[in-house]
Formats: structure tokens, C-alpha cells, sequence
């Protein structure tokens, strides 16, 4: 059976969770139940990266412990995966023994291997992003030094051991040339290439100027970088050091979802470790874009963060899904707008598909006693709004292995869309009148084509298409991708359910 290995980055616990940590969650969450519904052999991780300078200064803003405040915090971000209902198996954290012990077996092979060497550093550092800077990466306002993000750079001078990452220039740009989808979307790729061929440094990987964080074997004034620290809980949910046959085998079909600020670190950093280390890469790094806030940086100064766990209370989980899934194709930026969301989620789910399938659904449970009136398989030629949506699911399947989730629920609702100008068109309300048997086919096309959404809507909005797949009355064992086809088709005299709503609508 195939397999395939889907994280989202940890996330960092000097914080609440925002929407950013919702959306990568999501995008994760919706690939793990495409690949199940597929039936790979999926594992999925997320977590919280708990160490660093930022938690502890953090930690003492709050006058907590470090322990005690990322305890509360990694609950936080667990709670929000439960309210997302995510299909996680794994949520690592990185004060975990196992994952101290994952990361220091990695620094070890990187001594091994000797590319770690100990000196002084001086230079520019960022709290906010623990990243050393380049002078060349920052812009100077009145004599202080600030990065893209306009976040102010400190200068430091210490002791600290160094990673060999000039070492990696080329071997980077010849993996990167060899593997055209190792980065996406395009555009990112270019911008890792970019930065490496402006050349590399070697990188600062421990401090000495505080103490929250792992310690360096044999020398334990030094915390290891947090970044080598972070990126290896990858590793450690699939048993680093101790990695069997099969956790390779997952570790090489690897896809890593990640915001686009941490591009580098992922893009340029990790593979010249994993390549020190002699382990093999992950298999594609996607960068998905930035939200804004009605045309503005989401902060909590500007008091306009948006939360997930509000926006699911008010409007739904599956609402708050398909909006962030659909409004914007993956690796692009996206505006959040309560308008624009409210008047998404009503065209689509409440008007075009709940809107249709109840009236189709009322019409059957009143006149035809909640029985399908026509098998629609023995013609496919005849019925080939049917045989359409047999077909959607190849579509669907070329799109969610290229990561293309916006455009795989476009062109699903472009289906719906001519499910609803069938309904229009064939009038079975007023063919039945004249004609029970003709408007009994329309119906059960109808039907049929529903039971085909519900299948294919699972990893997008699950429980809508629960919902759906109940009211039709389809066994649980036959709602994978597999029966999207006429021999699993639905048959004459088949019972629905009662018939329910399944999307409110909602007054801007």
C-alpha cells in the first residue's frame, strides 16, 4: 500500500493560535483524509516548538517557567485541533524526551560527520524569527537595523558552534535543478534559489545568552539553534535514530506545508542538515501565502487577529474550511472579509448544493415514499451527467497530487453548478404531473450525481458530507473514492433518509 508523510509545521508557543495556524492545519488535514479516502497509509504530524529566547522572555512577561507556560500554551494549539477535527496522528512536542533525544542523535551525526565546528559570532539577530541575519537581508532606519517584516535586529557577539552551510551552496543548487518539484509553487523555488546563489554563510547553530532549550552534548553552556532543534521534529515522529524500513519508506514521500516565512529554513537550511546528516530529503516543501484582514496585515496591535475557534462557533467547521480551502489557490495570499466569507459560503453550500439536495431529496420523500424511482447505470451514454461525475474524480485526483486544493473545489462546484441547471432545466416538479416515471430518471440522476459529491467532499467539508452520504443511506464501507463508479451506483427502490438541511444561510 502507498504511503505518505504530511506535517505542518510546529508552531511556536509565545502565543495564542491565529488563522495561519488554522490554515496550514487544515491544508494538511484535508491532503491526510484525500490520501485515507485513497486508501494510503497516511501519517500526519503537527505540534509546538517550545524552546527559545522568545518563549522564555514570553515566559517571564507572564512570570510563569518556561515548563509551566508552554504546557499552557501547547494545550491551546491541541484544543484547536480538536475543534478543526483534524485526523492528526501525531502532535509532537518538542520538550518531549523523545524528541531531545532525536535531536541531539541528529547534532551528534552532524559532529560525526564533522560539519560542526565551534568559533565566535558576531552579527545581527531577530528574537521575533530566531535567524541570524546578513547585513545584505536588512534595511537601516536611523542606524538600527530592521528585517523584511520591519521587526528591529540585535547585534550579538558570543561563542557558538557552526554548521557548515557554505559547504552546501552547490550541492543545494544541483538537488534543486534535479528536483523541479522539491519547492512549490514555481515562484518560491525561485526565491530559494536566488538566495542561495547569492551565496552562503556558514550558519550559527547554539547561544550561550540564555537557557531555555536543548543542551549541546559535553558542552552545556550552549542551547542548540531552535531551528535545528524545530525542523527535527519530522524526524522524531517517525523514531528517529531508530528509523526501520518502513518509517524511511514514509519519511522519502514526506510533504512538508509551511508558511512562507519560514521558507528558508526549510528550503535552504534543512536539506543542507539532512544532506550533512545522510539522510534522504522530504519530498516536496509547499509554501502557502499570507491572510490579510480585509486588505490589512492581520496583528494584534491593529486588534484585527482572527479567531478560528470564534469564526467556528458562529459559522460552522465545515463553512470555516471551505472558505479557507477555496477563496484562495495554495501558495497565494489571501484576504479574509466576514462579507466575503458570509456571501461564499451561502452561494455555494447553502444555495448551490444544500439548497438542491434538499429539494430533491423533499420531492422524492413525497412523492415516491423516499425511493429511488430509476437505476441509472445501465446507460451511461443516456445519463451522462452520471458519467461526468465518474469522471470528476480523475480530475480531482490530478489536482490534489499537484496540491491544487482550490482548483479541485472549483472544478467540483462547477459540477454542482450543472446539477442545479439540470434541476432546471428538467423540471421534474412539473414533469411529474404528466410524466412520473420521466421525472423519476431527473430525479435519480440527481441522486446519484449527489451521492457522487458526498464521496468526493469528504477530505474538504467531512461533516456535510456525512450529512449527505447519511441522508442517501450509504453504508459506511462504501464512501472511499473506489465507488465513485455505476456498479456502486444507487438502484431502483433504494431508501433515503429524512431529509435535512445542511447549510444555514447567513445575513451580512
Amino acid at each position: 500500500m502507498n504511503k505518505i508523510y504530511i506535517t505542518t509545521p510546529i508552531f511556536y508557543v509565545n502565543d495564542l493560535p491565529h488563522i495561519g495556524h488554522a490554515y496550514t492545519t487544515i491544508i494538511c488535514d484535508t491532503l491526510a483524509k484525500y490520501f485515507k479516502n485513497k486508501k494510503f497509509n497516511v501519517r500526519f504530524t503537527t505540534g509546538t516548538d517550545e524552546h527559545g529566547l522568545k518563549v522564555e522572555k514570553a515566559a517571564n512577561l507572564k512570570n510563569k517557567d518556561p515548563k509551566s507556560f508552554v504546557d499552557d500554551v501547547s494545550k491551546n494549539f491541541r484544543e484547536l485541533g480538536i475543534k478543526l477535527e483534524i485526523s492528526n496522528s501525531d502532535f509532537i512536542r518538542t520538550t518531549e524526551e523523545r524528541h531531545k533525544n532525536s535531536a541531539i542523535s541528529f547534532w551528534n551525526k552532524l559532529q560525526e560527520n564533522d560539519q560542526i565546528y565551534l568559533s565566535d559570532y558576531k552579527g545581527w539577530y531577530s528574537i521575533k524569527d530566531e535567524s541570524f541575519y546578513q547585513e545584505k537581508e536588512l534595511s537601516k532606519v536611523n542606524n538600527n537595523f530592521f528585517t523584511v517584516d520591519g521587526e528591529k535586529v540585535e547585534w550579538i557577539q558570543e561563542e557558538s558552534y557552526f554548521f557548515k552551510l557554505s559547504n552546501y551552496q552547490q550541492k543545494l543548487l544541483d538537488y534543486y535543478d534535479d528536483n523541479p518539484n522539491f519547492i512549490k509553487p514555481k515562484s518560491r523555488m525561485n526565491e530559494v534559489k536566488s538566495f542561495v546563489k547569492s551565496g552562503l554563510k556558514d550558519l550559527s547553530i547554539s547561544r550561550t545568552s540564555f537557557n531555555w532549550g536543548i543542551k549541546i552534548p559535553k558542552k552545556s553552556n550552549h542551547i542548540m539553534y531552535v531551528w535545528i532543534d524545530a525542523l527535527t521534529n519530522y524526524l522524531t515522529s517517525l523514531g528517529y535514530p531508530n528509523f526501520n524500513k518502513e518509517q524511511l519508506e514514509y519519511w522519502q514521500e514526506c510533504i512538508h506545508i509551511i508558511g512562507k516565512d519560514i521558507l528558508k529554513f526549510h528550503g535552504i537550511y534543512w536539506p543542507a542538515m539532512l544532506m550533512a546528516a545522510d539522510l534522504p530529503l522530504p519530498k516536496t516543501i509547499f509554501a502557502h501565502g499570507w491572510w490579510t484582514n480585509e486588505g490589512k496585515k492581520i496583528s494584534k496591535s491593529l486588534g484585527n487577529t482572527i479567531d478560528p475557534n470564534e469564526m467556528i462557533k458562529k459559522y460552522g467547521l465545515d463553512q470555516f474550511r471551505y472558505f479557507l480551502l477555496r477563496e484562495v489557490p495554495l501558495g497565494n495570499d489571501g484576504d479574509f472579509s466576514e462579507r466575503a466569507f458570509i456571501s461564499r459560503i451561502n452561494s455555494d453550500l447553502s444555495n448551490n448544493l444544500g439548497n438542491l439536495i434538499q429539494r430533491v431529496t423533499k420531492f422524492i420523500q413525497k412523492n415516491y415514499d423516499n425511493m429511488i424511482p430509476v437505476s441509472v447505470s445501465s446507460d451511461l451514454n443516456k445519463y451522462s451527467l452520471v458519467e461526468e461525475g465518474y469522471s470528476l474524480v480523475t480530475k480531482v485526483d490530478v489536482l490534489m497530487k499537484n496540491l491544487e486544493i482550490s482548483k479541485s473545489l472549483e472544478e467540483i462546484f462547477l459540477y454542482i453548478n450543472n446539477l442545479n441547471k439540470f434541476m432546471d432545466t428538467s423540471e421534474p416538479w412539473k414533469t411529474f404531473k404528466v410524466n412520473s416515471e420521466k421525472a423519476g430518471e431527473s430525479l435519480s440522476i440527481l441522486i446519484e450525481s449527489f451521492r457522487i459529491i458526498g464521496i468526493i467532499l469528504q477530505p474538504f467539508i467531512p461533516i456535510a458530507s456525512s450529512k449527505i452520504l447519511d441522508i442517501l443511506n450509504i453504508d459506511k464501507l462504501h464512501r472511499n473514492f473506489d465507488c465513485i463508479n455505476a456498479d456502486n451506483s444507487i438502484k431502483k427502490n433504494h431508501k433515503l433518509k429524512e431529509p435535512l438541511a445542511i447549510f444555514p444561510r447567513y445575513e451580512s
